[in-house]
């Protein structure tokens, strides 16, 4: 999966030659992630104009048996400017999104949006994944649907936007933890955690 130049030279080897060391480091550090089974990532193409080098990822988590559907999906995105951002008060700024279905009880849950976001902050202090300058947005959102669209009649989905500045190259950290989040909104279960309900899907000659 390699890095996207977001003001691509017209010498692309050189352009390799010339990334930036601590960007480099970055990419080296997300490369040694492995996801937990449940979660497929990819690599998708990266922002524009945003910085002068950008990297970005997809995940989701599908729904056992049924490859149509998804429990939740998201993207992780990493910015760098070797020159420092003011906005940023740094080099590197990880760009984190995560939409899943929830529980519609949860829409009128007054602290729901407080333990979502609880789930980033605490993530990321629990990798080790130093940052300063986050911010970001929960949202929620209840829909009823009418007539012949092929859903449940009912649905609440949440949306969480994150941004924050990482301290350091170990960006392995910071995409863990992210991750994370992706599991929590998803509904899975901690790692290494059997749910017995699952074993109904399990032929009883596997």
């Amino acid at each position: 999966m390699a890095p996207q130049r977001t003001r691509p030279p017209a010498d692309a080897p050189a352009a390799a030659a010339a990334r930036p060391a601590d960007f480099q480091a970055a990419l080296d550090a997300l490369a040694t992630v492995r996801p937990r089974p449940e979660v497929v990532l990819e690599h998708i193409p990266a922002p524009q104009r945003l910085a002068p080098w950008a990297y970005a990822v997809g995940a989701h988590v599908g729904v056992p048996g049924d490859e149509d559907e998804e429990l939740a999906s998201g993207r992780f995105i990493v910015l760098f400017d070797p020159e420092g951002h003011e906005a940023w008060q740094g080099t590197t700024r990880c760009v984190g999104y995560v939409s899943a279905s929830t529980d519609e009880q949860m829409v009128d849950d007054a602290m729901f949006s407080e333990v979502v976001w609880s789930w980033l902050v605490d993530a990321l202090a629990e990798c080790g994944a130093a940052h300063h300058a986050i911010g970001g947005t929960v949202t929620r959102t209840a829909s009823t649907r009418f007539g012949s669209i092929a859903a449940p009649e009912h649905s609440v989905d949440v949306e969480i936007r994150a941004s924050w500045t990482a301290e350091g190259t170990d960006l392995d950290h910071h995409l863990v933890a992210w991750l994370e989040v992706l599991g929590n909104a998803a509904g899975l279960p901690p790692p290494g955690v059997h749910l017995l309900g699952a074993e109904r899907n399990v032929r009883p000659d596997a």
